[in-house]
């Protein structure tokens, strides 16, 4: 049987006869046998009125198997019960930090004989959260005597990457346009490898022109450029302390990693071949090289492998091992921030070794949260301060981007729901040059 429990009203009720007691026990002594009996008949009253509740005969919760990190998802709750009256019932559930903020879900449950209800919940980290513990309980008709119903689930929720930009309707037409624009002119397109002379036609660019051809053939002949295909794309995460900081609910390696997933989505639709590399104070792993869109979910389980340290990343190391990983010239795109000086010289001295063979993407958040206290009207001394040490290290973050631009490697620097635009149009403008292969 479902245990009885006084309500928030009961308990009310009795805290606000404690001070009568005392105030009759004060006046008339005698009559303070009708406070104490004023009390019991409300605690009577709640116990019957949590028997008019009625009884539970099932009580069943639904927990997604599958969940991406930021993206919002619910909890289902299903009471059925046995006669009685509810003014109302409610669920709750103890699971993992990951899932919901402070380790516990609740929801409203509406209906009579049948109750149902959601509840929501947005994943903060990847990872596998446990749902422990769910609770049920509903009150009688008067609000005054509850009854509950607790029960063990012991399920896992596993948290993905963030995909929702894989799946927008603008990519997915802008991937259908692009394969059938390869479909219809056999690869050739604004590569860079020489494919074949085409009688210029009016709307083609003036700059494909071979005014040698023409002069030779007295007519105007353009040339068409295969794309380039089959290079290699390596996505390095830094799994550092700086990339767990949490930017607009998320931290910043979900926010590369999503970032990341929908570029190499991309490149694998374009015939190139992509892997991800996560380190921090030592290397922690390296996916092989896959191609092809069917073999997206590899890229995606490695990424939600990639686990968040509470510690400084060793450039040197990571950089070397992925140098020494890659037998031919690759793009790399390295996802980093930096907030230590000592670290950021570091790491412009192990990505300058990358560029000598490779082609060096470097991609950061914007720090948004700086940028607001640079900018801020200071109000008193300590936000002068605040102030003056965010201009600061704004001002040591630009030499740090500006010395890795001197060095020839691209930079992104974008706030968090831009920066995956950002890295498909370098992307693009990187394959266009042809400087990988």
């Amino acid at each position: 049987m479902s245990p009885i429990v006084p309500t928030a009203r009961t308990v009310a009720i009795l805290a606000a006869l404690a001070p009568l007691a005392v105030l009759v026990a004060a006046i008339a002594p005698g009559a303070r046998l009708a406070v104490v009996a004023l009390a019991l008949l409300v605690l009577l009253l709640a116990i019957v009125d949590a028997l008019l509740a009625g009884s539970l005969d099932s009580f069943t919760v639904t927990v997604p198997g599958d969940a991406e990190v930021g993206a919002e998802h619910h909890f289902a709750f299903h009471a059925h019960f046995r006669g009685g009256r509810r003014s109302e019932a409610e669920a709750a559930l103890a699971c993992d930090p990951r899932l919901v903020e402070g380790g516990r879900a609740s929801a409203p449950l509406a209906g009579q004989a049948d109750m149902i209800g959601r509840a929501p919940f947005t994943p903060s980290r990847r990872g596998t959260g446990r749902v422990a513990t769910a609770w049920l309980r509903w009150t009688g008709p008067l609000g005054l005597g509850a009854r509950q119903h607790a029960r063990a689930l012991d399920q896992e929720v596993r948290v993905w990457p963030n995909l929702s930009d894989v799946r927008s309707p603008a990519l997915q037409t802008f991937l259908r346009d692009a394969q059938f624009g390869l479909i219809a002119r056999r690869i050739r397109g604004e590569g860079t490898q020489f494919e074949a002379l085409a009688e210029y036609q009016p709307g083609m660019d003036r700059r494909r022109i071979d005014w040698k051809a023409s002069a030779r053939h007295r007519h105007l002949y353009a040339k068409e450029m295969e794309t380039e295909r089959n290079n290699q794309i390596v996505f390095a995460f830094d799994c550092g302390q700086a990339m767990c900081e949490p930017v607009a609910g998320m931290a910043r390696i979900d926010r590369a990693t999503s970032a990341a997933l929908t570029t190499a989505y991309v490149a694998l639709k374009g015939g190139d071949r992509v892997a991800l590399y996560g380190f921090a104070a030592r290397p922690e792993a390296m996916s092989p090289f896959v191609s092809g869109s069917a073999q997206f979910h590899r890229l995606q389980r490695a990424a939600a492998a990639l686990d968040y340290r509470p510690e400084e990343p060793n450039f040197t190391l990571a950089m070397a091992t992925l140098s020494a990983r890659l037998t031919r010239r690759s793009l790399v795109v390295v996802f980093s921030d930096f907030t230590d000086p000592t670290g950021a010289e570091l790491m412009v001295e192990s990505v300058s070794r990358l560029v000598a063979r490779h082609v060096v993407l470097f991609v950061t958040l914007a720090d948004s949260e700086l940028e607001e206290l640079a900018v801020a009207t200071p109000g008193d001394l300590s936000a002068v301060a605040s102030a003056v040490s965010a201009d600061g290290l704004l001002r040591q973050r630009a030499r740090v981007l500006q010395r890795l631009r001197q060095l020839g490697v691209d930079v992104i620097e974008a706030p968090w729901d831009k920066i995956g635009t950002r890295l498909l149009d370098a992307y693009f403008a990187i394959k266009r040059k042809g400087v990988i292969g």
